[in-house]
């Protein structure tokens, strides 16, 4: 099953999930401002992409300049500071089953539909 983390108000969260529409499968849409993800969710998300947790951070984000920037912080704290304010999280993200991608741009879904 396919399953993207979606922020409707971001317009390249929405033309990720234009593209899993055009696609034709099933997916599952998560809001994950609404329903924000564990931490043990969020490692599995970081293991299928392949990266550190702090580059799935979105660094342009006012809490992060304000709360977290030039500070030596470890994997740990960076989830939590997801989890704390999960408009840190880059999206939109596209898993299907173990693989993963950051949809921007959009066509980087194609890679796993």
């Amino acid at each position: 099953m396919i399953k993207i983390y979606h922020n409707p108000r971001c317009r390249k969260s929405r033309e990720g999930l234009e593209v899993l529409e055009k696609s034709g499968q099933e997916f599952e849409v998560v809001r994950y401002l609404e329903n924000i993800p564990t931490k043990e969710e969020l490692r599995e998300v970081i293991a299928c992409l392949g990266i550190s947790p702090e580059n799935l951070v979105r660094k342009n984000e006012a809490i992060w300049k304000e709360k977290y920037r030039n500070q030596l912080l470890t994997d740990e704290q960076v989830l939590d500071a997801m989890i704390a304010h999960p408009k840190l999280i880059e999206r939109p993200i596209v898993m299907k089953g173990r693989k993963a991608v950051i949809g921007r741009p959009a066509e980087n879904i194609e890679e796993i539909l």
